[in-house]
């Protein structure tokens, strides 16, 4: 099973309460990996998007928390870098490898933040890809949400959550810590082969997702760390050379409308076909058709 077609069975199984087989059984190889960003923080590889812990002497901070089956993997990798049990969860956005996590530490006493527009979407549930998405039980729902940010003040640490018009989708959140210098991008940034993922069907566009870069990069400086959605640790350099490339693919396919091509000569006259960005998760094709619908 491809990675695409592996994600979407389990969000599917999770929603329903059902993980098949072979689904489970790849839950069951997943290891969750810690990597300490500074005193404090870390951050936490698995399957799914990558999560943010900030810790410390007053609380455990969880940003985005995967899939369901692996709340008792990312509970341990918590545990053995000497934090408490999640009192808080920070949902980056309503897909279920952020938020499938919710309802298992949300039913443990976690209180959990989003932007209003994630309660919404997972409160009605919804299509990801083609696929329909059940409504979450209520222990997996946000209980604080927000319009354009707020700020933790834990640990330490001024910890800001600032929404800038979504982009992936219409409540995307980033998180900071201003005295430390990270940045946890969610899937506004996809660190990894392939384009971008713009859920048109969650209010994502590729527009909206420009100014949301635009406005992090003018936020960080060449010593940020950077947290993409997926992908290993980044930085500013390739956080700017990642909104290059999508200004540079909006301009080739805006081109290719302006002079009178509909959507399906546009995508057969492979506009990106210089970009070199690899097979991923979202091909080039996926990708011109969402600056078009966008």
């Amino acid at each position: 099973m491809n990675r695409k077609s592996f994600v979407f069975v389990a969000l599917l199984a999770i929603v329903a309460g059902v993980v098949p087989a072979h689904a489970q059984d790849s839950f069951d190889a997943v290891e969750i990996r810690a990597e300490p960003l500074a005193p404090g923080v870390a951050v936490l590889f698995g399957s799914g998007g990558n999560i943010a812990v900030s810790y410390g002497d007053d609380a455990t901070i969880l940003i985005d928390d995967q899939f369901a089956p692996l709340s008792k993997k990312i509970e341990a990798a918590i545990a053995a870098l000497g934090a408490s049990p999640v009192g808080y969860v920070v949902d980056t956005h309503w897909h279920y490898d952020h938020t499938g996590g919710n309802e298992n530490f949300g039913r443990t006493g976690a209180t959990i933040f989003a932007h209003e527009n994630v309660r919404i979407r997972l409160a009605a549930g919804g299509n990801i890809g083609g696929n329909a998405i059940a409504p979450s039980p209520p222990e997996a729902l946000p209980v604080v949400t927000f319009e354009q940010g707020l700020k933790f003040h834990r640990n330490g640490d001024t910890i800001r959550l600032a929404y800038f018009g979504g982009g992936h989708t219409d409540g995307d959140a980033i998180v900071f810590w201003e005295e430390k210098n990270i940045v946890h991008m969610g899937d506004l940034y996809f660190n990894i082969s392939g384009y971008p993922f713009v859920d048109l069907d969650s209010g994502g566009s590729v527009y909206n997702a420009m100014r949301s870069l635009d406005l992090a990069i003018s936020m960080i400086d060449d010593q940020t760390k950077v947290i993409p959605g997926h992908g290993p640790m980044s930085n500013k350099a390739e956080l700017v050379a990642y909104r290059a490339m999508i200004g540079a693919a909006v301009k080739q396919v805006e081109a290719l409308k302006a002079a009178g091509m509909s959507l399906d000569e546009a995508v057969a006259a492979k506009p990106l076909d210089g970009f070199n960005r690899g097979q991923g998760f979202i091909g080039p094709d996926a990708f011109v058709t969402a600056i078009w619908n966008s």
